[in-house]
């Protein structure tokens, strides 16, 4: 009878330390929810992508870039220095005397070289349509540089939060761990050693996962602190997080509140369906970096007009004026003054200005290749990224909607079983790792939902898109109005 007695004395404050894990669980899990409503002392998502683009040296380069280009397209269109020559003919060796000999004379002369045809004026147009595609470039970098960025930082908050999550969890198997020894040590019920140092071992998995998860942590946070370095002071470098590299690992803290990154032209994104290229090549042949390409393919095909220009001939006038001093009796002698002309014939054409064309027009074919090959590229982005957000997104609801609420019913059902010794322990483990895997793929899940948004928003970036956009709604605007009035 008192063996009775001890037995369900036992099982009561199992089930009592057991309610106990519970409560504590779910009041971490409901921290966890309250903290999320908030930033901690970090950088924010946007900030970190603010920063990195502001301070990027590469912006800098291209800038200085653009105007080499502008200079070099001034100079490109004038004429070549005149050539000043200065000389003495005819000086008799045996005297050196200037009035002896009636040839001998002091010479000074001009020269000027004319281009080929319009070949200045067309130089000049080449290096200033250059010019044109720097801010195409730099409007394109920018938006490479929020992807990056804006990735680096997405991978960081899913590494920190799968930690949380871990540890969440750590704390759930301590307490299984005092459950399990507690119902060891009273011989009571079905715990048997087994089950501790099961309870133990998926501690020690825990401890590992984290380590792993550090470790992925520092490299990344490594990264992101290239980009949010400032090299503007020479030989010198400062973290713009304020933040210092101390440590086992850059010591960057990032908010915890994952961001709602917004589709640009949702349009483009309803109903689960793709755009086809017929409707899509538009816009994307106004990308900065199609932009850009644009214009490198205008500035080469200024080069076949330069090359047609080696046809004509180069001309050149020279003048000369001669100085004679008197004769030997006095008499003054007439200076002498020289006037002449000089050009070319290219009469031997086919391996010099034949050929000059044909690699021009060759150089302005291959460029029109890699304008194609990078629209391709873009709308490939578009068709897959748009397929895996819409793939994501549906898996995102089936996690919501079913998954996490059928695996926590599981885990509180086998732990229910175990407290009544119906159940194995390590079912109630199994539950939990499942419950913990679950959770930690949900937030792979919502952070591969923003990392795809943000690598579609790149396709949609540049003043000329939006001004393209903004004309196609006015258009759309403007033609259901106009069926409305007919109605």
């Amino acid at each position: 009878m008192r063996k009775t007695i001890d037995k369900q004395a036992c099982r009561e404050r199992s089930q009592w330390m057991i309610l106990s894990v519970i409560l504590f669980f779910g009041m971490t899990i409901q921290s966890q929810a309250n903290d999320a409503t908030y930033l901690v002392d970090g950088i924010s998502f946007d900030a970190a992508i603010h920063l990195a683009q502001k301070n990027d040296p590469w912006i800098t380069g291209n800038f200085h870039q653009q105007q080499a280009i502008v200079s070099r397209s001034k100079f490109a269109g004038t004429l070549p220095d005149p050539t000043i020559s200065l000389g003495m003919a005819n000086l008799p060796v045996n005297s050196f005397d200037l009035g002896q000999e009636a040839m001998t004379q002091l010479k000074v002369g001009v020269s000027q070289s004319f281009s080929r045809g319009d070949t200045l004026s067309l130089k000049e147009q080449q290096l200033a349509i250059q010019s044109e595609a720097y801010p195409f470039l730099r409007e394109d970098r920018t938006a490479k540089v929020a992807v990056a960025v804006g990735s680096l930082w997405l991978d960081i908050y899913q590494i920190e939060q799968s930690i949380r999550l871990i540890h969440d969890n750590h704390a759930l198997f301590e307490q299984l761990v005092d459950i399990t020894q507690a119902s060891y040590s009273s011989a009571v019920g079905r715990t048997a050693q087994k089950d501790i140092i099961r309870a133990q071992l998926e501690l020690t998995r825990l401890d590992e996962r984290v380590d792993t998860l550090k470790q992925q942590e520092y490299r990344l946070k490594g990264q992101l602190a290239q980009w949010l370095s400032d090299f503007s002071t020479p030989g010198q470098a400062r973290l713009l997080s304020n933040h210092a590299l101390q440590g086992k690992g850059p010591n960057i803290e990032i908010g915890n509140l994952l961001p709602n990154i917004q589709l640009r032209h949702t349009e483009l994104f309803t109903s689960g369906k793709t755009v086809s290229p017929e409707t899509l090549m538009p816009f994307l042949a106004l990308h900065p970096a199609v932009m850009a390409v644009d214009k490198k393919i205008s500035a080469i095909k200024t080069g076949i007009a330069i090359a047609n220009q080696k046809y004509k001939p180069e001309w050149g006038v020279n003048a000369s004026y001669g100085y004679r001093a008197d004769d030997p009796t006095g008499q003054s002698r007439s200076d002498f003054m020289s006037v002449g002309l000089s050009f070319d014939l290219p009469i031997f054409t086919d391996n010099r200005q034949d050929q000059e064309v044909k690699a021009a027009v060759s150089d302005t074919e291959a460029v029109k290749t890699d304008k194609m090959l990078l629209l391709r590229d873009l709308l490939g982005i578009y068709m897959s990224d748009t397929g895996r957000l819409y793939s994501v997104e549906h898996r995102i609801n089936l996690y919501t909607q079913k998954l996490l609420p059928q695996v926590n019913d599981e885990a509180e059902a086998s732990l229910t079983a175990y407290t009544n010794d119906e159940g194995d322990f390590s079912d109630v483990v199994r539950a939990r790792i499942t419950v913990l895997n679950a959770e930690i793929d949900k937030l792979t899940l919502d952070v591969e939902q923003q990392k795809i948004r943000l690598g579609l928003n790149y396709l949609f970036v540049g003043e000329q898109q939006q001004a393209k956009f903004e004309q196609v709604k006015r258009k759309v605007a403007s033609q259901s109005i106009g069926a409305k009035r007919e109605h």
